[in-house]
C-alpha cells in the first residue's frame, strides 16, 4: 500500500531525473552553440567528461534538500528561490572541482550563461510539476477513505497532517468514540460509538482504512475491532495514545521486534556519527594548536600579561555532556573580579578590559577552548557551554533546558550564528538560544558543522553587534 512519504518519493525521483535531463540537454545544446558561432571549443577535456561531472556534482548537491511538495502552502517563489539556492551551491562545487582537478574548461562566460539558462528552465519545470500535482491531487483518484476509532487530541492531530498534506492519501469519512468531541467534530462527522463499527462497516464497503487510538480505559474494544478487520479486509492502523506529554513529533525505534517511542530523533546517538564528529574534532582541534594557536598564545598572551595583572587563561567551571562538570579555557578579557562565575558580560561592562573588548567582538577570547576539544569535553560545533549558575537557574525557568546538554558543547554553534549569544536580558532570548540548540541536535549533519563553523568565520571578520 503506498505512503504519503512514498507519494513525495516518487515526486522528488521524477523532478531530480528532469533536472539531469535538462542540465544535460542546456549543456548540450550550449556546446553545438557554442561551437557554431565561436567556430571552436578551447577546453581539454571531452564533452561527455564534463556532462558527467556535472551531472554527478548536481546530484551531490541535490540529495540533501528534503521535499518541499508535501505542504499545501508552497508557493511558485520559494520553488524558485529553492532553484536558485541549489544552483548556486552546484556551479561554486563544480568550479572548485574543476579548479582543484587542473581541467582547463571554456571560457567563465559560457557556464555563466549555462546556469543562467538551467536556472530559467529548472524553475519552470518545478512550477509545472507542482501544478499537475496540484490537479491530480485534487481529482482524488489517489484517495482511500478511512476512519478513525477515538477522538482524542492525537487523532485531532493524526486528522490536521492527513489534511495539510497535499499528497495524503486518505480520505476521512468520520470518527467512531464513546462521546463526541467538540473539536474533532468541527473537522469530519462523528458517527457514533465504537459498537456501532461492524454495522456502519458492513454497510460501507468502500472504506478500506481504519486508525484505532483508543485510551486505557476503552482498550476493551481494540482487540475486537482488530479481528474485526483482519476477518473483513480491511488495514489496521493502530495510532500510540500519547498526545498527553509528548512533542508533535516523536521517532519510533526498534529493541529486538519490540517498537520503542523516542521523544526526538537524534543523529548523535548513533555510534557512527559520533565516530565521525569525534575525528573531525581531534584532527581539526590538533592542526589548530599545533600550527596557528602557539603564536596566537604568544601574542594574546603579551598583550594581556602587559595590560592588566593576572593570569593569560581565564578557567570556569561549566556544564558540559550529560550535565557533567568540566573546566573551559578562555583568553582573560577581564580584570580579576568575584563576580565572574555568577555575572554575565554586559556591553559596557566596567570588568573587561581595553584589549578585552577586542578579544570578545572578535572571537579570540573562545580559541582556548580548543584545548577543551581537544580533551574531548567540548567539540568544535554545539551548543555553547553555560557557567553553573546559569545552568541552575534556567534549569528551573525554561521548560528542555537540559536537553541540551545531551550533546557535547561547542566553540561555536547553531545559536549563536544566528544572533543568539551575548547578554541574555529577557528569559525569551534564552529561550530562543535553548530552542536552536535542541534543533541543532535534532538535525545534525557533517555538512551542518561545516557550515556553521564557515558562518563563524565570516561573522567574525564581518563583526556581531552582540559579541561583546
Amino acid at each position: 500500500m503506498a505512503s504519503t512519504n512514498q507519494i513525495n518519493k516518487v515526486v522528488e525521483f521524477i523532478a531530480v531525473l528532469g533536472d539531469l535531463i535538462i542540465l544535460n540537454l542546456c549543456l548540450f545544446g550550449l556546446l553545438l552553440f557554442w561551437k557554431k558561432v565561436f567556430m571552436y571549443l578551447p577546453f581539454s577535456c571531452t564533452a561527455s567528461l564534463m556532462m558527467t561531472s556535472l551531472s554527478l556534482c548536481y546530484l551531490a548537491c541535490s540529495a540533501s534538500r528534503g521535499r518541499v511538495w508535501n505542504s499545501r502552502e508552497i508557493c511558485a517563489d520559494q520553488l524558485v528561490l529553492r532553484v536558485l539556492r541549489n544552483i548556486i551551491t552546484f556551479s561554486v562545487f563544480w568550479a572548485c572541482i574543476m579548479a582543484f582537478s587542473g581541467i582547463s574548461i571554456i571560457s567563465p562566460l559560457f557556464f555563466v550563461i549555462c546556469f543562467f539558462i538551467l536556472f530559467v528552465v529548472l524553475s519552470i519545470y518545478r512550477i509545472i510539476i507542482r501544478h499537475v500535482l496540484i490537479s491530480y491531487c485534487a481529482k482524488g483518484k489517489h484517495k482511500h477513505y478511512a476512519v478513525f476509532i477515538g477522538g482524542g487530541n492525537n487523532m485531532q492531530m493524526l486528522y490536521e497532517e492527513m489534511e495539510s498534506s497535499l499528497a495524503s492519501i486518505y480520505e476521512v469519512v468520520g470518527y467512531f468514540d464513546i462521546k463526541p468531541n467538540d473539536a474533532l467534530s468541527s473537522q469530519c462527522s462523528y458517527l457514533g460509538s465504537p459498537d456501532s463499527f461492524s454495522d456502519f462497516m458492513s454497510t460501507h464497503l468502500e472504506i478500506k482504512h481504519v486508525f484505532c487510538s483508543l485510551s486505557m480505559e476503552e482498550g476493551r474494544y481494540n482487540f475486537s475491532i482488530m479481528n474485526y478487520c483482519e476477518n473483513h479486509l480491511f488495514y489496521f492502523h493502530g495510532v500510540p495514545y500519547v498526545c498527553k506529554g509528548f512533542p508533535r513529533r516523536i521517532w519510533h525505534s526498534m529493541v529486538g521486534n519490540m517498537p520503542i517511542l523516542n521523544l526526538r530523533y537524534e543523529p548523535l546517538g548513533m555510534m557512527e556519527n559520533r565516530i565521525l564528529k569525534r575525528i573531525f574534532d581531534v584532527v581539526f582541534s590538533s592542526v589548530f594548536l599545533v600550527t596557528i594557536f602557539p603564536i596566537v598564545y604568544l601574542i594574546v598572551g603579551s598583550i594581556i600579561k602587559l595590560t592588566s595583572p593576572g593570569p593569560v587563561l581565564f578557567k570556569q567551571i561549566r556544564t558540559g555532556l550529560n550535565g557533567v562538570d568540566f573546566v573551559c579555557y578562555k583568553f582573560r578579557s577581564m580584570r580579576v573580579n568575584n563576580e565572574a562565575d555568577s555575572k554575565q558580560a554586559t556591553v559596557d561592562d566596567p570588568r573587561k578590559t581595553r584589549f578585552g573588548n577586542f578579544l570578545r567582538s572578535s572571537n579570540i577570547d573562545e580559541l582556548p577552548q580548543f584545548i577543551n576539544v581537544f580533551k574531548g569535553e567540548m567539540s568544535i560545533v554545539g551548543p555553547r557551554p553555560h557557567m553553573l549558575a546559569h545552568t541552575e537557574t534556567y534549569a528551573r525557568l525554561i521548560d528542555k533546558y537540559m536537553v541540551r546538554h545531551f550533546i557535547k558543547p561547542g566553540v561555536t554553534g547553531w545559536a549563536q550564528i544566528h544572533g543568539f549569544r551575548g547578554e541574555t536580558k529577557e528569559l525569551s532570548q534564552m529561550e530562543e538560544r535553548v530552542k536552536a540548540d535542541i534543533w541543532y541536535m535534532e538535525h545534525w549533519t557533517m555538512l551542518l558543522d561545516l557550515y556553521i563553523i564557515y558562518k563563524t568565520i565570516v561573522n567574525a571578520i564581518v563583526g556581531e553587534k552582540n559579541a561583546y
